[in-house]
């Protein structure tokens, strides 16, 4: 029974992302929230997701290009 450590590491990298995207988005925001209102957490959560968005472009170009890769070498 062998076992696919590649995937494990990828699995636990992923989950590990996620995570901390998602401490920040709760925590973060919920103390702004907690702090100084609902019109701040609101712009906080615009400007959250405003400084997500060049990673989450890097991160679809860079599996579009994976995804390139794997059917150019198949042919």
């Amino acid at each position: 029974m062998g076992r696919d450590l590649r995937r494990y590491a990828r699995q636990t990298n992923f989950r590990l992302a996620v995570g901390g995207i998602l401490i920040l988005f709760i925590v973060g925001d919920g103390l702004i929230y907690w702090i100084y209102g609902p019109n701040a957490a609101l712009l906080g959560l615009v400007c959250l997701a405003l400084g997500l968005s060049p990673l989450v472009l890097i991160a679809l170009a860079l599996w579009g290009l994976e995804w390139i890769a794997k059917r150019a070498n198949r042919e």
